[in-house]
């Protein structure tokens, strides 16, 4: 039998190569023994794998046995995940506490066995100025983009989404998974993980919306759900980028000098050269500290880590605002969340 993670490397390949492509039976995969023992090298690696959920359930009672029950569950439609359990951690720099919810080890086997199959179908989907929760990508490659592409723009919009995690609609997420992934029963799988719920103090809450901090599938289906704000972005970039190649006024009359300069100084004498040379230095000084375009040129670039993102664009400030505000409205009416507008700035 082809091991699963090759079958998944080639779903890989196959989305790469054709975006738009659409996958069918992927549940079947969740039904292989050899997929659980990958899954659990990746979340024994993780320094949270002994982290308790609501039972006793840890990393440490991993053996064939277990994974057999698991599979006859998921094939007979009787596994039901647990409820997370609610705790709290300090927010970076603020008074705040950022809710976590923290699955049973279980939970989190099948869930790293969605993110794996998830992974192969949409991480060649994804644009290159995504760089949140991704492999190989990271703030460090963010920053490194932003240094690269954000030379010379004048403007910057600094977006952060509302609540992110805590927010996300259960019926957008599962419709723009079902896009993608034509297969019921693995769709169905994810509705019951969106809706297990949490426990904080033993008293146990519902899940209307979002998806838990702390989930081992939660990234993914972050990802997954902000990219239509990536592809937004996208096409308000080629609706906005107005190339300008026409040089400025100022800086083709200075080169023009220098020009001449240089000719001068071909048919000057030797007693003249001197002179003209120091000439020529200062007018190239004066040409090099000139604008050179006509700065009438519009450019939008973008980078998104999570649910924070970064806008340079070469225009003016009204131009900010419009697009400050078509990103707003495509968050709220399409997305279903907001741009928090104490940390959106421009």
């Amino acid at each position: 039998m082809t091991p699963t993670i090759e079958i998944l490397g080639r779903m890989n390949e196959n989305s790469a190569k054709n975006r738009e492509e659409v996958f069918t039976r992927v549940y079947r995969y969740l039904l292989r023994p050899d997929i659980y023992h990958q899954a659990y090298k990746h979340l024994y690696a993780n320094k949270g794998a002994a982290t308790r959920g609501v039972n006793d359930d840890t990393a440490d009672g991993f053996w064939e046995k277990k994974i057999a029950k698991i599979i006859e569950a998921l094939q007979n439609g009787t596994f039901e995940p647990s409820p997370c359990r609610r705790e709290y951690i300090q927010k970076q720099n603020s008074t705040k506490k950022r809710p976590l919810g923290l699955p049973t080890f279980t939970d989190k086997l099948v869930q790293e066995v969605m993110r794996m199959i998830l992974e192969s179908v949409y991480e060649p989907t994804f644009i290159y100025s995504s760089h949140g929760f991704r492999p190989k990508r990271s703030c460090h490659t963010a920053l490194a983009e932003i240094k690269k592409s954000f030379t010379g723009v004048k403007w910057f919009i600094e977006g952060d989404i509302k609540a992110c995690f805590d927010t996300i609609d259960h019926h957008v997420l599962v419709g723009l998974v079902n896009c993608k992934i034509k297969d019921a029963r693995f769709i169905q799988l994810l509705w019951k993980f969106l809706k297990a719920g949490y426990l904080e103090n033993w008293q146990y809450h519902a899940t209307h919306s979002g998806t838990p901090q702390g989930g081992i599938i939660s990234p993914i289906l972050a990802n997954i759900y902000l990219h239509e704000l990536d592809k937004h972005v996208i096409s308000l970039k080629k609706e906005f980028d107005t190339p300008c190649s026409k040089y400025s006024p100022a800086y083709s009359k200075q080169a023009g000098n220098v020009r001449q300069i240089r000719k001068d100084i071909a048919a000057a004498s030797p007693e003249e050269r001197p002179a003209l040379i120091k000439q020529l230095k200062e007018a190239r000084k004066v040409l090099f500290a000139t604008p050179s375009k006509m700065q009438a040129d519009k450019r939008l670039v973008y980078v998104r880590y999570a649910d924070d993102f970064i806008i340079g664009v070469n225009g003016n400030r009204e131009d900010c605002e419009i697009l400050k505000r078509k990103i707003g409205l495509f968050v709220k009416d399409v997305l279903k969340m907001e741009l928090s507008e104490e940390k959106t700035l421009n």
